[in-house]
Parts: C-alpha cells; structure tokens; sequence
C-alpha cells in the first residue's frame, strides 16, 4: 500500500515569495528573468487567490487563466511565457512539498504562428548588387545573384559544384533538404554575373585538391566558402553599400518567393523552386503578401479609413 505524501501546505502568496527567492539568491537568475517571472506569477496569484493552497489549486484554473488571458487579446507568445512560469513555480512547489503534483504539466500552450522574416524591397537587393573594392567582389556578385535570383538557402549554394551548373540550359541542379535533388532555372543576369565569375576562378585559383576541382564558391585558400562565411560577407556588404544590415540568406530566399507570388507565379510553381515537401510552407507566403496588399490599401484607398 503506498503511502500519501506529505504536504507543507502554503498560500500561494508564501510559495511564490519563496520561488521568487530561491530563484534569485540560489539559482541566481538575472534581475530581468526574476521580475518576469515575478510578474507572470503575480498575474495568476490574481486569478486564483493570494490566500488559496497550492495544492488546492487545479489544472483546470490554470487552463481559464489561460483562457482569460487569451480574452484579453494577450499574443500567444506572451501565453506561452506565462504557462511556462506557472509550469516552472508548480515543478519547484513539487520539490519543496507545498503540492502533490504540478498541475501546469501536460497544458498546453496556444499555437504561436510561424513568422517569416521581412522581405528585402528590390532596391535594397539591387544596393547589395553594387560593385565593391573587395577583392572577392565577383565572387559575392554572383554567389549573391544565384541565391537571390534561383531562391536557393545558404547550405544549397554554398554547396554548389561545378558538374550542378547547365550553362547551355541555364539550369542549376541543387540538393536541398535530406540531399533531395531538384533542378532550378538560371535567370540571364546571374548567369552573367556567375560566367564572369567562373572566368576569374580558372585564372586565379591554382590549387590542384578535389574540393577546388567540385565547389563553385571558394574562400581565399581555394577551399569551399563556408555558411558562415556568406553570412559574414553579406553583413560586410550591406555596411558597404548602404543596404539594410540586418540581411540574411534567409531573408534574400524569403524575398525571392515573395517577389515572385507578387509577380504573379503560381503558388506551386514556387514550390517547386523552393524545393519545399508541403505547399502547406508555401502558402506562408500567401498571407505575407496579403498583409502588404492590405497595407498599402490602409494607406492608399479613400475608403479604407472609416470617418
């Protein structure tokens, strides 16, 4: 026969002071984690009474908090924070013997939703096209021109070898995710920018390894550019020519499918580009393009604006 366990019962004010204390002098978290925490705990003790026993207190009070909350037009985001706290207060009552189980454990959170990063306006990826004093400059105008202009995410083009480039077709053949193979058009300006590339890359490199043999995109000891490296260089790039600095390879692969649905692509066309499994991923972009059109309405339309 198993034995019940032993309860110190505690108000909830007393267990969240000293949940607050021991966070702070024992596990020695941050001033700002400590006030967070606090005033997520705060908000709950509200809700369920600074007198009630922790251990009276029941999943379901903690799933209508969570209901109140998202009533009070709370993002999920902040939700999510919010059980996390109580989860974390409830997991340290547990430990201390205030309560007999965390009942936060197993609630789940409101789904956040996937947020894709800003697209680039194409004249701030046209300011990142301009020519540079750097001495790879070819090399980053066409690694930029074949990322931007064929979609492809920073692991794919830095990836590239020279047996993937079909100039005659102006095709690239890429491995995306789970070395799945697909095969993109080449736009005519990247082709130019990568020709002339190509051109310096034969006079210029004169290591005899495999890897300068395959890669298309070298560093300066002929070895293959890393992902790193582009982010690196991007960053530099954008400082240089005035572009905006918080670009990424990402946001240049986002921009290219924003673009294009903006131009009127079909969706699974894109899909394809993008090599993405689900058209589901692709669709993000629908609303991404929507949330624009609806702002330049707001902005622009007589009637958009109630009188």
């Amino acid at each position: 026969m198993m034995m019940e366990m032993h309860v110190n019962h505690l108000s909830l004010h007393e267990a969240i002071g000293s949940f607050l204390d021991e966070l702070a002098d024992v596990r020695l978290a941050s001033v700002h984690t400590v006030s967070a925490y606090r005033r997520d705990l705060l908000k709950f003790m509200s809700h369920c009474g600074a007198d009630t026993d922790v251990d009276h207190i029941t999943r379901t009070q903690v799933q209508d908090w969570l209901v109140a909350s998202h009533a009070a037009g709370l993002a999920a985001s902040t939700l999510a924070r919010r059980l996390s706290a109580v989860s974390s207060f409830f997991d340290d009552a547990v430990r201390s013997g205030h309560c007999k189980s965390n009942v936060a454990a197993g609630v789940r959170a409101p789904k956040q939703p996937k947020r894709l990063p800003r697209t680039l306006p194409p004249e701030q990826t046209s300011a990142l096209m301009q020519h540079t004093d750097r001495n790879s400059d070819h090399r980053d105008l066409a690694l930029l021109a074949v990322m931007y202009g064929c979609g492809l995410r920073v692991s794919e083009v830095v990836g590239l070898n020279m047996h993937d480039i079909n100039l005659d077709q102006h095709e690239l053949r890429v491995f995306g995710k789970g070395r799945k193979e697909r095969v993109v058009p080449l736009p005519e300006g990247a082709m130019q920018y990568l020709q002339t590339y190509l051109s310096e890359r034969e006079v210029h490199t004169v290591s005899e390894s495999a890897e300068h043999d395959q890669a298309v995109f070298l560093n300066k000891y002929d070895t293959r550019l890393s992902i790193r490296s582009v982010q690196r260089m991007l960053k530099e790039r954008a400082v240089e020519t005035g572009a905006d600095v918080s670009v990424s390879p990402h946001r240049l692969r986002h921009s290219f499918a924003t673009h294009l649905l903006a131009g009127g692509v079909d969706l699974r066309a894109i899909q394809e580009l993008l090599g993405h499994a689900s058209l589901g991923t692709t669709e993000r972009y629908t609303h991404l393009d929507i949330a624009k059109l609806t702002e330049v309405y707001d902005k622009t339309h007589p009637r958009a604006r109630k009188k």
